[in-house]
């Protein structure tokens, strides 16, 4: 990891003071991260992770809290898109402690209980196995706190050696995904140990930014050791029958000038604590007569508060861990309306910041437009020093019409004018993008092209370089206008001229429900594909149809472009075998020859798309596929540990034994999978809002078998909340309105739309 350089004969090594004022010696160059061959490793990837994140500090960790950075699984200890802690290994005596048991029992804290093999103590007393615990309780705040409790079930006194391997790389994100250098990294420092009872790693970046992890232990180690960029320390804990002996571990990353004041563990827990209950209080509260079903919504609870970041101070999701736990234009948004029924504010929160970033200038190097909403947002290394262009990047077609389409479904919930008004200049812009930019060659409809070099080629949520093929598995070149991003822009512009009505302006307002229509007739027209009975992917840079059978079209269904007499081919298309596997709808059919259910975009399943998919076809009256798609992803939460859904998983079929395959290197927790079961859950139960006019409607409410009861409290539309309760007995789900605090009319219809 560490090129030392030789001083020469007699010479002095070179020295570093920090921003803070601490010394170092320069260890040289920071050669080339290690990754022992770079993502994806499915053999290593799979490797089931703990995850632990606050705000902008997350941990990666084996199941037994050590981290071993050399894998593809991200392991490290996060912040600011830097990994600060790159090792972190136990050990007894020298020999790894065995695993026994590891819980998360929430975003922030993990336990982990493991016992020591046969050994011998500090005096050469033998120890056997199984009598010792060592109690590992991992917490995230702002930084690491690692509590280690060695307790003894020895019959006589004895004196553990406790060793500690700590290392950090200072790796950026992107070199931990697999994008190497072209040119050296920065300045790696020495380990600084001189501080009784902390150590010190350094790292000056190619940015100029010193980077440090300062390391505090508690007690003091007997001994401690430097080893190229390794630090070992080692205690000799001293244990009478039945004693306990806590060392405590801090691990604090910080960067420039500042380092966060000192919190005691203890402090550091409560607080964490205390915050994760605020946000549980602000959401609605979900309660079902099923085990399964309470347990995957308590955990998508707990995923999307940790998944919470403050940015420009205000918290938005980010997308996932490890390799997206940063601000993501598309991501953020998406999640936040599948959360609408849980709670609106995170849309709020999310258009405000995404309207603080929105792109004001032409770049092409970030692929940046006026009016575009953000990609993606790095403070990394690569970032600061210019060598992506993640500052932010704007390479994403959707993120703008979504920005939209969210602040309009969010007015729908709350009514909040004040909200909307303060956002006025960010939809003027985004609109003003949608008709001038989206639409370069004027045919009505929106499409991309990348223009910086270190861009995305494709630019959906189907992002990966192969996504986009045609029928015959050839890749279509652009520009490209995808089917579902005229979806949205069709329910953007319809909803958001409700917003321009309410602000005063009734013309504005009419002239979008005028293109919203004559982009509906020209959409199905131009995409529909009468062979298959479904609509193109997209439209290629020749205006032919890419014509590959894809989920993409059922979000069309949610967006509500598609004309009635194309909804029933449509849905039976979506559900036909070679595209819902038993576990959910495909992103490609397994027709196509460039299925492969291994893939990232090309015959996976996504939740979220599913989650998307399942409301269209609830909104266009086909409930009973609505269910089957809800049963197989709640199906696949069953059989995950922690009740997670993941980012996505492979498309294989359901059969007979056949379990659901795990994709290598999905992230979990991952937001827009996460809020999936809220969505679920408000399309089967047909819950709709309209705050403007103070009214919540329930349309053909339908339960799954398995499902005999849902109570929903605090359900907020607008300054007003309802309790509401349903109930499916032999098939027949029937609901009613238990309390309600304010002026809102709930309504009952019979079918769809």
């Amino acid at each position: 990891m560490v090129e030392r350089r030789v001083a020469q004969p007699g010479g002095p090594p070179e020295r570093r003071v920090s921003p803070r004022g601490e010394e170092f010696e320069v260890a040289g160059p920071a050669a080339p991260v290690e990754l022992m061959g770079a993502p994806p490793i499915p053999a290593e990837a799979r490797a089931e992770l703990l995850v632990l994140k606050s705000g902008g500090t997350f941990l990666c960790a084996r199941p037994d809290g050590d981290i071993r950075a050399r894998a593809a699984s991200g392991e490290g200890l996060y912040a600011h898109d830097t990994r600060h802690l790159s090792e972190l290994r136990l050990a007894l005596a020298d020999a790894q402690p065995v695993l026994l048991s590891h819980s998360v029992d929430s975003g922030h804290r993990a336990v982990v209980n493991a016992t020591n093999p046969d050994m011998r103590d500090a005096g050469g007393v033998s120890v056997p196995q199984e009598t010792l615990n060592i109690r590992r309780t991992l917490l995230v705040a702002d930084r690491l706190y690692c509590s280690l409790e060695l307790r003894s079930y020895c019959p006589g006194p004895v004196t553990v050696p406790l060793s500690l391997s700590l290392a950090a790389d200072f790796a950026d994100v992107f070199e931990v995904r697999g994008v190497r250098r072209r040119a050296a990294r920065g300045r790696a420092m020495v380990p600084n140990v001189e501080a009784p009872g902390a150590v010190v790693f350094g790292y000056e970046g190619e940015d100029g930014l010193f980077r440090d992890t300062l390391v505090e232990l508690d007690p003091a180690p007997s001994a401690s050791e430097v080893d190229g960029e390794r630090a070992h320390l080692r205690w000799e804990v001293a244990l009478e029958p039945g004693e306990v002996r806590r060392v405590l571990v801090t691990v604090l990353p910080s960067s420039g000038e500042r380092r966060p004041p000192r919190r005691p563990f203890e402090v550091a827990a409560a607080e964490q604590d205390r915050d994760l209950e605020r946000w549980v209080g602000e959401c609605a509260r979900i309660e079902t007569d099923n085990e399964l079903v309470q347990s995957v919504v308590a955990a998508s609870i707990r995923d999307m508060h940790a998944l919470l970041m403050p940015v420009r101070g205000v918290r938005m999701p980010v997308a996932g861990i490890p390799w997206f736990a940063a601000p993501f234009g598309r991501d953020a948004l998406v999640s936040s309306y599948e959360c609408l029924l849980l709670n609106p504010r995170l849309a709020r929160d999310t258009l405000i910041v995404l309207a603080a970033l929105q792109a004001d200038a032409d770049e092409p190097w970030r692929d940046a437009e006026p009016g575009k909403i953000l990609h993606e947002l790095r403070e990394g290394e690569l970032a600061r020093a210019g060598l992506v262009p993640h500052t932010p990047y704007y390479g994403t077609v959707d993120a703008t019409p979504l920005f939209v389409m969210l602040a309009a479904a969010y007015w729908r919930w709350t009514a909040d004018l004040e909200t909307l008004s303060a956002l006025r200049p960010a939809l003027d812009a985004a609109l003003e993008w949608i008709d001038r930019y989206g639409d370069g060659d004027g045919d009505g409809f929106v499409e991309y092209e990348r223009r910086s070099p270190a861009g995305l080629l494709n630019q959906g949520w189907k992002d990966s370089d192969d996504a986009l093929v045609h029928a015959d598995g050839t890749l279509a070149q652009g520009p490209i206008a995808l089917v579902e991003v005229q979806g949205y822009v069709f329910l953007a512009k319809l909803r958001i001229a409700d917003v321009y009505d309410a602000l005063g302006e009734p013309d504005r307002a009419r002239a979008l429900r005028a293109e919203a229509e004559a982009l509906r007739a020209a959409f199905n027209e131009a995409f529909w594909n009468e062979e298959e009975g479904t609509f193109a992917l997209a439209l290629d840079g020749r205006k032919r149809q890419v014509a590959s059978v894809t989920s993409n079209p059922g979000h069309c269904l949610y967006c509500g472009i598609v004309v009635p007499d194309k909804a029933a081919p449509l849905a039976e298309r979506l559900m036909a075998p070679d595209m819902f596997s038993g576990w959910g709808v495909r992103t490609l059919s397994a027709q196509s020859p460039a299925y492969n259910p291994m893939s990232y975009h090309n015959g996976s399943v996504w939740p979220h798309d599913n989650a998307i998919v399942a409301a269209g076809l609830k909104r266009y009256g086909f409930g009973d596929a609505a269910l089957r798609i809800a049963t197989a992803l709640f199906d696949v939460a069953a059989r995950a540990r922690d009740r997670r859904l993941p980012e996505l998983f492979c498309g294989f079929e359901r059969g007979a034994g056949a379990d659901v395959v795990g994709y290598p290197v999905a992230c979990m927790p991952q937001a827009w999978a996460a809020a999936a079961p809220f969505m679920l859950l408000q399309a089967t139960l047909g819950i709709t809002a309209h705050a403007p006019t103070g009214t919540l409607g329930v349309i053909e409410p339908r339960m799954p078998d398995w499902l005999g009861r849902v109570e929903l409290d605090r359900v907020r539309v607008g300054e007003a909340s309802v309790k509401l309760a349903f109930t499916q007995v032999d098939g027949v789900t029937t609901f009613s309105l238990l309390e309600q605090q304010g002026d809102v009319a709930v309504t009952l219809t019979a079918t769809p739309r």
